[in-house]
């Protein structure tokens, strides 16, 4: 029988601020972690005790804070949870070889034909292994559920948190036997993939709970929702999934964006701000082993409205400078004609190839435009240094900024 866990880190986001701020972050027991007070960013996450207060993820900070004004805000420690994530995922990785990242503080790992490994022990006891292993190396708690499948799986992990008077301990397990009797304690919109409208769309004609859906007649179910969508929502109301774990299913991007405190007007620190992040994503794609052959640059202004461009190079990059270059072009070509303030800014990365190193270029020719061997290696040393002393030790800046296909260096134009 399959046996797949979904480990999820506990309050993943505030756990991490803890351990890098100690004696702030880690000494508030209600903690928002998104951004400071009078920001205008939103909750990324919160102690289970200030979302008792009702303070949710995506929730604006002013909002939070007026709901539990009490609470301590700090900015997501992003370096510091990308780091940890890779470590956590560095001990599922010696229990199994199918280990699939669902997001920074989600994994699948799928245990079928490991049981003679683990002396036949059960699926219950192996879970509580992982997690003790989890915490001794990371310090950080995870919850694990356990089902025949990923959907099932990551509904047990909900199960499984230990929340204040829930009485959960860690690990739930559902076995197959029971999976029926398990779905019939939920409703349809805890279920993944049953969003807000199709939820909106179900309590419309009286269906709220999988019992619901389960005692309707598949061919009203089909007449109200569509045939398709039917078909859907019975196989998850009924804990079915085909879904396979896939260790190296790649991520299909990695971006870094910053809502800021102020609308920007001014070019020159638009585009400074934009340099910044550039410079941050760019060190979050050579962290996976990754080079990029796409740039994205979105903005959005002070009435929501947003705009992306992106452009697709012929080689791929991986350098600070080159990265900055594209988007700043992209950034350029943006602004052209549209010159309102902007609230939010952002710099994704996509397209991806596996980062070659200097022995590779060599014997492949280097015939980047945009990116020379240089930039590669100035790129890598920073990475070191901040490895070493810390993600603030070196600053994007400058005034000096390469524009996109240079080699040399010349003043920013607007």
């Amino acid at each position: 029988m399959p046996s797949i866990l979904l480990v999820d880190a506990d309050a993943f986001f505030v756990a991490v601020a803890k351990v890098v701020d100690p004696r702030g972050a880690g000494a508030a027991r209600l903690l928002i972690v998104g951004g400071r007070p009078g920001s205008r960013g939103v909750v990324c996450s919160a102690s289970y005790e200030t979302r008792a207060f009702g303070v949710r993820s995506g929730m604006p900070i002013s909002q939070a804070l007026r709901l539990c004004p009490e609470a301590t805000c700090v900015p997501v420690p992003r370096t510091a949870c990308a780091d940890t994530s890779r470590a956590i995922r560095r001990v599922l990785d010696r229990f199994s070889p199918l280990v699939e990242g669902a997001s920074i503080d989600e994994w699948y790992v799928d245990l079928t034909g490991t049981e003679a490994l683990y002396h036949h022990a059960s699926v219950g006891e192996t879970a509580r292994k992982i997690r003790d292993a989890v915490y001794d190396e990371t310090t950080m708690h995870v919850s694990i559920g356990a089902g025949p499948n990923k959907l099932v799986a990551k509904l047990a992990a909900e199960r499984a948190k230990p929340k204040p008077g829930t009485g959960a301990t860690g690990v739930h397990v559902v076995e197959d036997a029971d999976v029926p009797a398990f779905m019939q304690t939920l409703a349809l919109g805890d279920i993944h993939g049953i969003g807000p409208k199709l939820q909106e769309k179900l309590r419309g004609v009286g269906l709220v709970t999988v019992r619901d859906a389960l005692e309707a007649m598949p061919e009203d179910l089909a007449r109200w929702l569509g045939r398709e969508t039917a078909y859907r929502v019975l196989r998850k109301a009924r804990g079915e999934s085909d879904a396979a774990v896939e260790p190296r299913a790649p991520a299909k991007q990695v971006s870094r964006e910053e809502t800021f405190d102020r609308d920007i007007a001014d070019a020159t620190t638009l585009r400074h701000e934009l340099m910044g992040l550039a410079h941050k994503v760019a060190a979050d794609l050579r962290g996976d082993g990754l080079e990029a052959r796409t740039v994205t640059v979105k903005v959005r202004d002070q009435k929501f409205r947003t705009r992306t461009m992106s452009r697709t190079l012929d080689e791929p990059i991986a350098s600070d400078a080159a990265i900055a270059a594209a988007a700043r072009a992209l950034l350029q070509e943006l602004r052209a004609d549209w010159s309102v303030p902007v609230r939010l800014a952002g710099v994704a990365l996509s397209n991806f190839t596996p980062a070659r190193d200097a022995e590779q270029l060599t014997m492949f020719g280097t015939a980047n435009a945009v990116e020379t061997p240089r930039d590669r290696a100035l790129s890598r040393a920073v990475d070191r240094v901040r490895e070493k002393f810390g993600d603030a030790s070196i600053r994007a800046g400058g005034p000096r900024e390469r524009s996109l296909g240079e080699k040399g260096a010349r003043k920013p134009r607007d």
